[in-house]
């Protein structure tokens, strides 16, 4: 089912805040999908469509995957499943480095999941410009 990023339903809203593991999948240097877990937070109302954040080490693979694609920015999806409900949001994913972004990033993650991560100076974070959202919430 098609939802409008900017403007998703409530339920579909709820389930992004709700405590949940997602996946990252980006696209290796030689196209094949690299799925990896991670903790994802959805704000609808930043960006143009909205934003999807990452805060991951700037030595990971998704990093360097993202960065191989180009300042144009990887085409990305985070998903997540419980049971019969499920959503992914799709998009354009950039590596931000800047103090303030990662903050914000880092806060964002631990209003969601309950916890702020231990301090990290290799921290950086994914962003990702969303251009669709779909699920079952």
């Amino acid at each position: 089912m098609a939802i409008d990023p900017r403007h998703p339903h409530e339920s579909f809203l709820g389930f992004w805040r709700e405590y949940h593991m997602c996946t990252l999948t980006t696209p290796r240097p030689d196209g094949t999908p690299h799925v990896v877990a991670v903790g994802v937070t959805y704000d609808p109302e930043g960006g143009a469509k909205g934003i999807a954040r990452v805060i991951t080490n700037k030595n990971s693979r998704k990093v360097a995957n993202v960065l191989a694609a180009g300042p144009e920015g990887a085409p990305v999806a985070v998903c997540q499943v419980d049971k019969g409900r499920w959503a992914t949001l799709e998009g354009r994913a950039t590596v931000r480095t800047d103090p303030a972004a990662v903050a914000d990033a880092v806060a964002r993650y631990a209003e969601r999941y309950g916890r702020t991560p231990s301090p990290n100076p290799d921290r950086v974070v994914i962003e990702i410009a969303l251009t669709r959202a779909m699920g079952r919430a």
